[in-house]
């Protein structure tokens, strides 16, 4: 009996002891699993506890994505918003020794007045508080400067600043990066704007245990989402055209001191813009610097106004698509015209009788009446389907913030006036982004593109997302196209386009001198115009199609002596810079 009980308890030891050993082979494996977990899945979490807040933080914040623009001569591509490491000052009030002596020490360093020097000693007062942010965007030597202090609680990391290498590339296509109330940061108007969430990434985040300090517990489970970083964007902007632009016209401007003016260019067979430049413009660098939030609004797409008479040739080839005039059709200009809907009658600039003429003389001569005359002959409810297929009364669908519709309400009410007005460009209005699509149209053998600031997006992952061309409709004829561009040569030629010639080469466009309706009452402003010039080139092959725009100038009224050189200057640049040999003797 005594021998059975002696080998049952043998038995169950043994089962103990198997049991115990099973339970540490368990034990093991669970750690060896755990180190493997930690140092291969997680291998990046732990070198990033292991080296500090600072490698965390960069776990944690994506970059911002880099805008690009193109060099076609070089075939490169050139940053003009990318970011640099700057520094971010905080401070751990809970460190601070001083907090007064800490405050006037900082305030002295970044020039504060007495008022926020003061507010900062309050906010570094609070023994309570873990963190508090004082300075962000500080560069290498102010960096220095605050370390030989060496105040206790005052700490630094680097991070990612938003900077602009070439602000006179336009402020109005990039935009800039604002920081919010918050102190987030986000992007603010043109490309910055737009594709804010794209540039941005995704930030990452960190699950973990931490000890009653706050502080991460390293053998505790962790989990690491690592960053994704913004997408990068190529523009379609040529770097040499853009810079061309932006002085030239920041020098019209100036000339003739203007109010301002704008630049649109822009690639017929694709829809590409390949510079769009606004005056005055900003440094994005120091967007916070501008006298007015005004500034920051892309004159392009933005700034509708009444076009004048650049809004002509549409009219025009409404009728001569329509099969209601031909260049040669002529008719009778009494100087005026009488019009349902208005009490008086309409008539030409400076009072000007011009007795028989054709429809190229219309163009040419820029005569009101002949384009009464030409919308009546469409019919009225022709020309407004017309106006509404070049694309006026809507969005583009340019990818960049802020762009407006403009304004042709007035031709739905079915009023002769409204329709008569709209003719030679009165009473509606237009961006001059629109006026660039409506004449690369008729340059594109009346097929009219979406505008493509856009190239590519390169996502972080390696894929490239291209934009591709876009075709909206056929507004016009192929014929009609060809019948409008060499009316608008004739308008350059014999015209008051002259200005905007270039020899050698044939040319077409139109001026616009357009009348500024009054803030505050009805009627114009008889002190303020807007000067336009509108057209494309070589004729034959075109390879720009551009609007240029000078608002308000004050030495000349009329755009064939503010617009029209403009535009001369800038299309002999393209032409040169494409290399278009000449196609006739130069006088």
């Amino acid at each position: 009996m005594a021998g059975g009980w002696r080998q049952s308890k043998r038995g169950d030891m043994d089962g103990r002891l198997l049991f115990f050993r099973y339970a540490i082979f368990l034990f093991a494996g669970v750690i060896i699993l755990k180190l493997i977990f930690i140092q291969g899945i997680q291998h990046g979490l732990y070198e990033a506890l292991a080296s500090g807040q600072h490698e965390l933080y960069q776990e944690l914040i994506p970059d911002r994505g880099v805008i690009y623009v193109h060099d076609m001569k070089d075939e490169t591509l050139v940053p003009v918003a990318t970011n640099r490491k700057l520094s971010f000052i905080y401070a751990d009030p809970r460190l601070v020794d001083e907090p007064g002596d800490t405050a006037e020490a900082l305030g002295e360093l970044f020039g504060y007045d007495a008022t926020s020097t003061a507010r900062l000693e309050e906010r570094l007062d609070q023994p309570e508080d873990p963190y508090e942010p004082i300075e962000r965007d500080v560069d290498e030597d102010m960096l220095a400067r605050i370390l030989e202090l060496n105040l206790p609680g005052v700490a630094y990391i680097r991070e990612a600043s938003r900077f602009y290498p070439e602000p006179e590339m336009s402020g109005h296509v990039i935009g800039f990066v604002g920081t919010n109330e918050d102190g987030s940061e986000s992007g603010r108007y043109g490309v910055e704007g737009y594709f804010n969430e794209l540039l941005t990434g995704t930030q990452g985040s960190l699950l973990s245990e931490r000890d009653i300090a706050g502080r991460l517990i390293a053998v505790a489970d962790q989990f690491l989402e690592p960053a994704v970083d913004g997408a990068d964007i190529v523009l379609t902007i040529d770097r040499t055209i853009q810079y061309q632009a932006c002085s030239t016209l920041k020098k019209a401007v100036a000339k003739h001191g203007a109010d301002g003016g704008s630049v649109v260019i822009v690639d017929p067979q694709t829809g590409k813009i390949l510079g769009m430049c606004g005056a005055p413009d900003y440094d994005p660098n120091i967007y916070n610097k501008v006298d007015s939030i005004r500034i920051f609004n892309n004159p392009a797409i933005f700034q509708a106004y009444e076009p004048g008479s650049i809004f002509k040739p549409i009219t025009m080839a409404a009728a001569v698509d329509a099969g209601a005039v031909t260049p040669t059709t002529t008719f009778t200009d009494t100087g005026t015209a009488m019009v349902d809907g208005w009490p008086r009658p309409i008539g030409n600039a400076e009072g000007k009788v011009y007795g028989l003429v054709d429809m190229t003389k219309v163009l040419e001569d820029s005569i009101n009446t002949g384009m009464i005359f030409s919308m009546r002959a469409t019919g009225m409810d022709t020309f407004v389907e017309y106006v509404k297929a070049f694309g006026f009364g809507e969005l583009t669908g340019i990818e960049l913030e802020t762009e407006v519709t403009g304004t042709i309400d007035s031709l739905d009410i079915g009023s002769e006036i409204y329709a008569a007005t709209a003719s030679f460009g009165q009473g509606i209005t237009v961006t001059p982004l629109q006026i660039a699509m409506a004449y690369a149209a008729i340059a594109n053998g009346g097929v009219l593109k979406r505008p493509q600031i856009i190239d590519e997006i390169r996502h972080s992952d390696g894929t490239v997302e291209e934009r591709p061309s876009v075709d909206i409709s056929q507004v016009i004829d192929p014929k009609t196209a060809r019948t409008l561009s060499a009316m608008l040569v004739s308008v350059i030629e014999h015209g008051h386009g002259k200005h905007a010639g270039v020899p050698g080469y044939y040319i077409a466009g139109k001026t616009g001198t357009a009348q500024v309706a009054r803030a505050e009452s009805l009627g114009y402003d008889e002190d303020n115009t807007i000067g336009s010039f509108a057209g494309f080139g070589p004729v034959e092959d075109p390879k720009f199609a551009m609007v240029v725009r000078i608002d308000n100038p004050k030495d000349v009224v009329w755009a064939e002596s503010t617009a029209a050189p403009l535009f001369g200057e800038l299309a002999e640049f393209l032409l040169q810079y494409f290399e278009v040999p000449p196609v006739r003797a130069i006088e």
